[in-house]
């Protein structure tokens, strides 16, 4: 689920972003250190905008730079347990395809695609069910529901368990199709 958020924070931009104005200097120092990253509480930081001083700032004796008190909007990504989530298929591999979810990738175990037993063509790069010939392949456009989040330290670290089994997800799939 997306959401978007207000946050509260100490700035400090470095001289050689004197030049901008001081809104710009600081959403810049904002989204080199949280934009495409994990704060566990609020899930991952997608994009930081609407950035606004609110202290005339302070320069601490030794060090260039200026340090301000800055609040700013962020839009945040966090899948919730439960949530019916559509995606695109990223990766099949032997054990499951990769859904990108946006910022992130989730995967669905070969056990969770569907009522059917799957196996991988590796020559074509697909997933296929045993009784229903049903074919998932990169680029599908997929729904599913999160069964299991971990959010780590990074994106890279952190694991989102999706499921395609419930049997709304696999008709509501085809219906959006045509």
């Amino acid at each position: 689920m997306y959401k978007l958020m207000t946050f509260s924070e100490s700035v400090r931009i470095p001289p050689n972003l004197f030049k901008l104005k001081l809104q710009a200097g600081a959403l810049t120092m904002l989204r080199e250190q949280y934009e495409r990253t994990v704060i566990k509480p609020y899930g991952v930081i997608v994009s930081l905008q609407n950035a606004k001083i609110k202290s005339p700032g302070k320069v601490i004796p030794g060090d260039g730079a200026a340090y301000f008190d800055v609040e700013f909007d962020a839009l945040v990504f966090i899948p919730e347990v439960n949530e019916v989530v559509d995606g695109t298929v990223s990766e099949t591999v032997e054990f499951g395809a990769f859904v990108r979810l946006g910022p992130i990738d989730g995967l669905v175990h070969v056990s969770q695609l569907a009522n059917d037993f799957f196996t991988y063509d590796k020559k074509n790069q697909y997933l296929v069910g045993r009784e229903t010939k049903k074919v998932i392949k990169k680029g599908d456009a997929v729904r599913a529901k999160v069964a299991t989040v971990s959010l780590k330290d990074s994106i890279v670290n952190s694991k989102i368990a999706l499921t395609m089994r419930p049997e709304g997800l696999q008709e509501r799939k085809e219906r959006a199709r045509k």
